[in-house]
């Protein structure tokens, strides 16, 4: 359980790696907050979440040390900006961090990531039964958008539902005259 240290959000780089895939382990073990599932796909992973990616931005929260060296990686938000526009969220935020701003800290960055890469629109999916996350992102101007039932596939043989969940950013350009 972490005391009172206070964290700081700055980009992910290269040698963040480790302690990402360290977390993501983490939350994947409790099998309820994202979803990849243990054993992960630690290659597959590795490639697909190295900060740095064209198109991509990794952010990471960290519990503040004694010093740098002692710093602990507490949160990740990455989002990855399509060809057409619209940026997708994922976010882990470790067990005993939740419900401190961690998660909101994260997002601010993104958002804010998603509107100078000229991002027209973010979007993420989470659990419906993920009630602290979905007040998070209606919180930040997220509405829902869409229901997918019985969508994902659990190791346990369960089918998970998933709520979509939308930020418009530019609400200036027209929409379609396709009505």
């Amino acid at each position: 359980m972490p005391d009172d240290r206070t964290f700081s959000v700055r980009r992910g780089t290269e040698e963040d790696l480790d302690a990402l895939m360290a977390l993501r382990a983490a939350v994947a073990g409790e099998g309820v907050w994202i979803g990849a599932e243990l054993p992960l796909d630690e290659e597959g992973d590795r490639r697909r979440l190295r900060p740095g990616r064209p198109g991509t931005a990794t952010f990471v929260a960290v519990a503040d040390g004694q010093d740098r060296a002692e710093d602990e990686l507490i949160g990740n938000r990455g989002i990855e900006l399509a060809p057409y526009g619209v940026a997708h969220l994922g976010m882990v935020v470790a067990d005993g961090w939740r419900g401190r701003g961690v998660g909101r800290t994260l997002l601010a960055a993104a958002i804010e990531w998603a509107r100078e890469a000229g991002a027209h629109k973010l979007e993420l999916q989470c659990w419906p039964h993920n009630d602290a996350a979905r007040r998070l992102y209606e919180g930040m101007g997220f509405v829902q958008e869409g229901y997918l039932r019985r969508h994902y596939p659990r190791k346990t043989g369960e089918l998970w539902d998933a709520v979509v969940m939308g930020l418009v950013l530019n609400e200036e350009t027209p929409g379609s005259s396709l009505h």
